[in-house]
């Protein structure tokens, strides 16, 4: 379900690069949909489902039917109260948001006026979407992952409409797509209710503020909130240094990580969501050696496809751009630009699904404080590096400088990803199983077999540039398929096979 939801994700973006030119225009709805968006990450998808599902989780196995209704209908209630008061403060505080968040975008500035006039559309999404967060942990405790993992997909067809159909009839063509995330925000929500009214878990809004469960998941939201999504904060500082770069700085930089959210949405992402019910259940039932065991999977998993996806991003990020979003308005310079940054993200890919995979065995025991601690750090790595990489990368005049923005938050992936590793063995939370050493070496030279045939087999720049949209659609397949089977390959002839990473 994933893999759909992603593949329309890149036909959204492709239907917008067609239809829109990177321009100012672009910069400003790039800025007014991140800030619900990072909203979103930090609050729906973060510390609120990771501190949700664990309790949810507890409820299920030790308490009553009835009184795991009675959780999820509290929890519905103060959630809706809390995110109603957040949303009518993001639309009447939208000017001051769009200073804070691309703060030179000076208030002249026409990408100011039209970023503002975005996101008081786009804000209420966070209301909406989160009760859809609300309803996925549900669902997902219940082991109903496809359902959750296909609703983003109503978010691709509402963008992929509102750029191709809605634009042409507004004034101002790039606020079709604002009014597109808060109509994908409704459809979302709306679609996941009658699975939840199936499982006979619908939520009716109710408020108590002695409520047990509500205040037991309150403590694990507040430290949770930062350290959940340390790599949106790192995009987040990306988006503000940026925006006092070149024109299409923002969207470039847009463009390039949404290619790397593939892999890690379809990988990290899913994995985490799959270990996180699953290693609360057997933390809650005290069976420590299956925990281990889980965590252990995930993370052999997680090596094995990220390290190929990682090199396939960076050998192949121009050849990937053209042939996807290389259409319409979307120029060569702008292909040129974005794989720059590109190559930059793919470098910490391994890194970023780590996180999403390690961090579930903090959250699963409730542990919300040592992320915290952890993202906290990264975030400051994040910053410093900013400044170590753009910096020199302005003042000597190379080409690019956002491409310096990616490179440091890779990094800083590498940093966050380490310290929850080093965390998990130091506090006797994890202890890896017998073969790790084997393994690497398998995907390294496997790794090398894979980049060998991308380098050979490889054409040349101006290929791309000048073949016709089937014939590059054809080279990418090639070559995709030719770096996927030589790894494949060389994993089999050392001896890995598909039964070692079943899981149990």
């Amino acid at each position: 379900m994933t893999l759909i939801s992603r593949v329309l994700g890149l036909l959204r973006d492709v239907a917008i690069a067609f239809t829109f030119p990177v321009s100012g225009a672009t910069d400003a709805f790039f800025v007014a949909f991140r800030i619900p968006n990072l909203l979103r990450r930090l609050f729906a998808e973060g510390s609120f489902s990771l501190a949700f599902v664990p309790v949810l989780s507890q409820y299920k196995e030790t308490r009553s039917r009835e009184d795991l209704q009675d959780l999820i209908d509290h929890v519905a209630g103060m959630l809706s109260l809390l995110l109603f008061i957040i949303t009518v403060i993001g639309v009447i505080a939208a000017p001051l948001l769009i200073s804070l968040f691309a703060p030179w975008f000076g208030e002249g500035d026409d990408r100011h006026a039209l970023a503002t006039g975005m996101l008081r559309i786009t804000f209420p999404y966070i209301l909406f979407i989160s009760l859809t967060a609300l309803s996925g942990g549900i669902l997902n405790t219940f082991s109903r992952f496809a359902i959750p993992a296909f609703t983003p997909v109503l978010l691709n067809l509402t963008l992929i409409a509102a750029a191709l159909w809605l634009a042409p009839l507004m004034d101002e063509p790039v606020t079709a797509l604002a009014w597109g995330v808060l109509i994908a925000g409704i459809a979302q929500l709306a679609f996941q209710l009658p699975f939840l009214q199936r499982l006979g878990l619908l939520p009716r809004l109710r408020l108590q503020k002695a409520h047990e469960g509500v205040r037991q998941i309150l403590k694990l939201m507040l430290p949770a909130l930062f350290g959940s999504s340390v790599a949106q904060l790192n995009l987040l500082i990306n988006t503000i240094v940026a925006s006092s770069l070149m024109v299409g700085s923002i969207s470039w930089l847009y463009f390039s990580d949404r290619f790397v959210e593939l892999p890690l949405a379809l990988f990290g992402v899913a994995i985490g969501t799959a270990i996180l019910p699953k290693l609360a259940r057997e933390h809650a039932r005290a069976a420590g050696n299956t925990f281990n065991h889980t965590l252990d999977w995930a993370m052999r998993l997680a090596i094995v496809i990220s390290i190929p996806a990682m090199l396939g991003l960076v050998l192949l990020a121009e050849p990937i751009l053209a042939t996807v979003i290389q259409y319409g308005k979307f120029t060569l310079r702008d292909v040129h630009m974005a794989g720059m940054s590109l190559m930059a993200y793919a470098a910490g890919l391994p890194a970023f699904i780590l996180v999403k995979v390690l961090a579930p065995g903090f959250y699963s025991r409730k542990n919300t404080r040592t992320p915290v601690k952890i993202g906290i750090i990264a975030v400051f790595i994040n910053i410093v590096l900013t400044i170590l990489i753009v910096v020199p990368w302005l003042y000597f005049g190379i080409t690019g400088p956002h491409a310096g923005l990616a490179l440091a938050t890779a990094l800083a992936g590498y940093c966050n990803a380490g310290m929850l590793y080093l965390m998990l063995r130091r506090q006797g939370i994890y202890a890896p199983l017998a073969g790790w050493k084997r393994l690497w070496l398998q995907v390294a030279v496997s790794a090398l077999l894979m980049v060998a045939a991308l380098i050979l087999l490889r054409p040349p720049l101006d290929f791309w540039s000048g073949a016709d949209l089937w014939q590059r659609v054809g080279m990418l397949t090639w070559l995709i398929c030719a770096g996927g089977i030589s790894y494949a390959v060389g994993l089999a002839v050392l001896g890995v096979r598909p039964s070692h990473f079943s899981a149990h």
